[in-house]
């Protein structure tokens, strides 16, 4: 009898490995033809020489992780309050405003450009907000910024918000009953706990800024980021320039992830 309910679960583990093994092959394969497609030439005179395709390639990287840090920055400064406020309280409208915050995960990201530009654009509807700041959306810096934060905006904010679930409330109680104030249970207490998930959020939202190019296209093709670049470079000069671009923001992507499994372990 044990037998057989051996042989049942090492049945039913051959399934399930089989499974999630194919899919893992799925995900591998295309990361593997990627770096084995990459010509050594070709990449040295992307990244190692000084020509025309290295004075384009540096400042598209250099502007596609400073413009995807900037964005993930500011939403996690409107994520924390705004996960806090959902997580914590009931009130009316709040399925309403969970779902509107999901909403960026389903739109087609050029409608998400057209979207920023109606919004926030020079003849926009909220034109002026943009204006009084001092910024410019149209090709422009701030431009690329805003349609990073569109994107990632549900992925901070429901990373965020299934932190504050996990904290348990009592916590927070206790504190004040000890005569904490709000802030300083907030910071000292929960904020702390909070940080594996900020951790998270951060780097889920800095990914998917990172990987962005569809709305960017719309609102901001110039100046450059990584991915237009390879959109560009595709078009232009085919698979052997955009593999070498496209291997190094995979190798970016994988030390990251990697990276931060690796702290988590510890």
């Amino acid at each position: 009898m044990q037998v057989q309910s051996l042989r049942k679960i090492e049945g039913f583990l051959l399934v399930f490995v089989t499974i999630s093994s194919l899919g893992i092959l799925f995900i591998l394969s295309p990361i593997i033809a990627l770096f084995i497609s990459a010509d050594p030439e070709t990449f040295s005179q992307v990244w190692l020489q000084d020509n025309v395709f290295s004075r384009q390639a540096y400042p598209a990287l250099l502007l596609t992780i400073q413009a995807s840090i900037t964005s993930t920055l500011i939403l996690l400064f409107i994520g924390i309050p705004t996960a806090y406020l959902l997580a914590r309280y009931s009130f009316k409208g709040k399925q309403f405003i969970e779902g509107l915050i999901d909403v960026p995960l389903m739109i087609p990201h050029t409608i998400v450009g057209i979207m920023i530009l109606l919004a926030y654009g020079r003849n926009g509807l909220f034109s002026d907000l943009p204006h009084i700041l001092g910024l410019s959306i149209e090709n422009s810096f701030w431009g690329i910024v805003a349609a990073m934060l569109f994107v990632s905006f549900p992925i901070m904010i429901d990373t965020l918000k299934l932190g504050y679930e996990k904290i348990s409330v009592s916590l927070e109680f206790v504190a004040r009953s000890l005569g904490a104030s709000r802030w300083i249970t907030f910071i000292k207490i929960t904020l702390p706990l909070l940080l594996p998930n900020i951790i998270v959020g951060f780097l889920l939202s800095w990914a998917r800024a990172l990987s962005e190019v569809g709305s960017i296209l719309i609102v901001a093709y110039y100046p450059k980021t990584i991915n237009v670049l390879i959109y560009e470079w595709f078009n232009t000069y085919g698979l052997r320039y955009t593999t070498s671009l496209s291997s190094v923001v995979v190798l970016l992507s994988l030390f990251a992830f990697i990276g931060i499994r690796v702290l988590f372990k510890k």
